[in-house]
């Protein structure tokens, strides 16, 4: 970002050149004028800086070039000055949208104090404005399912090509590793995406309330339905019901749920009638529904309705090399909500993130993001460049690779060189260099 510029309008030439030679001896850029149509000609949605001017001048008053700035910009930081102040006239300023308002005479520290933090104000507004071009600017899949490994772009096409149809389907992934997600973009990119998206949590759901949340009820249905009320089914008509964690569904529910499916018409508790229904259902599960019904935990008939189509979410630890493109993508989105700048992301610390294990998947990488951008990440995250030279950096980040690639393979040499790229003999060089041996890399 350039230098930041304060804009500064008075109509007193001394009392402006004053201030002006304050400002810069202070370490701030200033552009000064008695005209203020010079200095609106300067004012933009990308300018940084702010603008301070008089409010009594001959012509237009500083109310008015406060209004000409605010129709270009209506988050431009803008302080007005007077030498005829007074509280109505301070109040009548605030409400107009000034960021300050100071009235002569008062000391150029003072200004400058107010002024620096106008800029802080105006970099945040500028950053967060690139921060929202950024992401705009990531088209479909790519700003969702962020990754550049092979297992990210199957999935991608994977879900390109089923949004566009009505078919059901069964969403499989560890806790964690995105499965409402890949939901939403299932209905996003479809012909439903301008209806609604109903995403229910099956183990969140008190069992007592789980029917009537999902099918509704009318009047006098049971004690305390006082009135008629529309299930979550039945409001979803047109769009997508997305049900997760559904291996947690009582086994008695399960039964009604099949029945749903498959003629597509709901009956609320307390009623006969069938009332039609056009929806989608998204399943997702982290257990194996084939041996949860052979266990009697889970209806296999259901498993069956649902696995016609089912799409796979890869845990994160075997796509490793997808970290450093995803803990950024993850860190800009924490910047965004908490409007904190991002400290430098170094190797040595990528190299780190990529050892690990992440049981909870892309969750947990974005409990690390969130704490990295607050400047409150446990991990050590060496500053780059100090006490470690590019030599040892690159270092950190080879040997780091080749043990994420060996616990993904359970120490097995031969895929371990082959995913690398590497020959047997050049990966057993540098396992030697690094004092590696497969159990060690493993139990790292």
């Amino acid at each position: 970002m350039d230098q930041a510029t304060v804009l500064l309008i008075d109509d007193e030439a001394d009392l402006r050149g004053s201030l002006s030679q304050g400002l810069e001896l202070s370490g701030q850029a200033v552009f000064a004028t008695g005209e203020p149509e010079e200095a609106l000609e300067r004012v933009n949605r990308g300018f940084y800086g702010v603008l301070v001017t008089d409010i009594r001048m001959p012509g237009t008053d500083g109310f008015q070039v406060m209004k000409r700035a605010f129709e270009i910009d209506p988050a431009l930081p803008v302080v007005l000055i007077t030498g005829h102040g007074d509280v109505p006239l301070a109040v009548e300023a605030m409400r107009a949208g000034a960021y300050d308002f100071m009235e002569k005479p008062f000391s150029v520290s003072r200004l400058a104090s107010v002024v620096e933090r106008a800029l802080d104000k105006r970099r945040l507004v500028l950053e967060n404005r690139k921060l929202r071009e950024e992401l705009a600017d990531r088209t479909g899949l790519e700003s969702r399912l962020v990754g550049r490994t092979a297992a990210m772009e199957l999935l991608r096409r994977n879900v390109t090509a089923l949004a566009a149809t009505d078919a059901d389907v069964l969403i499989l992934g560890e806790t964690g590793s995105g499965k409402e997600v890949v939901a939403r973009a299932l209905h996003d990119e479809g012909p439903r995406k301008e209806k609604p998206f109903v995403a229910l949590n099956c183990g969140a759901l008190p069992a007592e309330i789980i029917e009537s949340e999902l099918f509704g009820h009318e009047k006098g249905a049971f004690t305390g339905a006082s009135g008629q009320r529309i299930g979550k089914l039945e409001h979803a008509h047109g769009g997508t019901v997305f049900l997760d964690e559904i291996e947690s569904m009582p086994l008695e529910l399960q039964v009604k749920l099949l029945r749903v499916i498959e003629t597509r018409t709901i009956e609320r508790l307390g009623s006969n009638k069938a009332i039609e229904l056009d929806v989608r259902f998204i399943a997702a599960t982290k257990e194996d529904l084939e041996a949860a019904g052979k266990e009697g935990r889970f209806r296999l008939d259901l498993f069956y309705r649902l696995n016609v189509v089912n799409v796979a979410i890869p845990p994160l630890r075997d796509r490793l090399e997808d970290i450093p493109l995803l803990f950024r993508h993850l860190a800009v989105e924490a910047r965004a909500r908490y409007r904190r700048e991002i400290p430098d992301i170094n190797e040595e610390y990528l190299a780190e993130l990529m050892a690990r294990d992440w049981p909870g998947n892309v969750r947990e990488l974005r409990n690390v993001a969130d704490r990295f951008v607050l400047g409150v990440e446990l991990v050590n995250a060496p500053s780059s460049g100090a006490g470690s030279t590019l030599f040892e950096q690159v270092a950190t980040y080879e040997r780091a690779l080749i043990v994420a690639e060996l616990k993904r393979n359970d120490g097995a040499i031969k895929p371990t060189y082959e995913n690398l790229g590497l020959s047997r003999k050049a990966l057993y060089e540098k396992m030697r260099k690094y004092g590696l041996g497969k159990d060690e890399a493993l139990s790292v």
